[in-house]
C-alpha cells in the first residue's frame, strides 16, 4: 500500500527554515515563508527560521547549532543551490553530512523536471542526516519550495506515510554513534 495509513497517528516534527540569500530580509522571504506555511499546514512546528548570507562558515554555523539542538529534527535550507559565485549552501552543508540522501537530489531533479524541463540541472539540491538530525537544501524559488515539499518532504515527514517514511527510521539514524538524541517515536 502507497500512501496514508489512517491508523497510524501523525507525529509532527520540529523543523528549522533557514534562507540563505545575500539580498532578502525576512519580510521579503517568500519562499522560506512558503516552506513555514506548509509545514504548519501539514501539522508541523515550526523550530525556528532564519536568514543568513551566502556565507560558508555563517551557514554552517547556523545549521551545526540546529544539529546540536533537540528541538530540531528536520533543517530545510532555501537558496544558494546555483552555480554562481555567491551559491554556497550545498558547499556549506554536505561537509556536515554523516550520511548523504542521494535520492532527495534525484527525486528533486525528477520532479523539477516535468515542471521546468532541462534548466533543474542548475540546481544543486541536495539532503543528508548530521546528529540524528535531516537537513535538505532546495533552490531559492517559492515553485522548488513548493515542488520539494509538496513532492517528497510532505509524506516522508509524515509517520503514516507507507510503506515507509523519515520519522520511522528516526530513532535509529545515530545508533551507531550512540548518543541517544533522538525522543521516542
Amino acid at each position: 500500500m502507497m500512501g496514508i495509513d489512517e491508523s497510524r497517528e501523525f507525529i509532527p516534527m520540529r523543523i528549522a527554515i533557514l534562507s540563505v540569500s545575500d539580498t532578502r530580509t525576512l519580510e521579503e522571504d517568500r519562499s522560506g515563508q512558503t516552506l513555514v506555511d506548509r509545514l504548519q499546514d501539514a501539522g508541523h512546528t515550526l523550530a525556528d527560521r532564519k536568514i543568513c548570507k551566502d556565507d560558508v562558515p555563517a551557514i554552517q554555523e547556523i545549521v551545526k547549532g540546529w544539529i546540536e539542538d533537540d528541538t530540531v529534527d528536520v533543517i530545510i535550507t532555501t537558496g544558494g543551490t546555483g552555480f554562481t559565485g555567491r551559491d554556497v549552501t550545498p558547499d556549506a552543508l554536505e561537509p556536515l553530512f554523516e550520511k548523504r540522501m542521494d535520492g532527495f537530489s534525484t527525486l528533486f531533479h525528477q520532479l523539477s523536471y516535468e515542471k521546468i524541463g532541462t534548466s533543474t540541472i542548475q540546481s544543486r539540491a541536495t539532503g543528508g542526516v548530521a546528529g540524528a538530525t535531516y537537513i535538505f537544501a532546495v533552490p531559492g524559488s517559492t515553485g522548488a519550495c513548493k515542488d520539494a515539499w509538496d513532492g517528497i518532504l510532505k509524506a516522508q515527514l509524515d509517520y503514516r506515510h507507507m510503506p515507509c517514511n523519515f520519522v520511522e527510521i528516526m530513532p535509529r539514524l545515530d545508533e551507531h554513534l550512540k548518543r541517544g538524541k533522538l525522543r521516542k517515536v
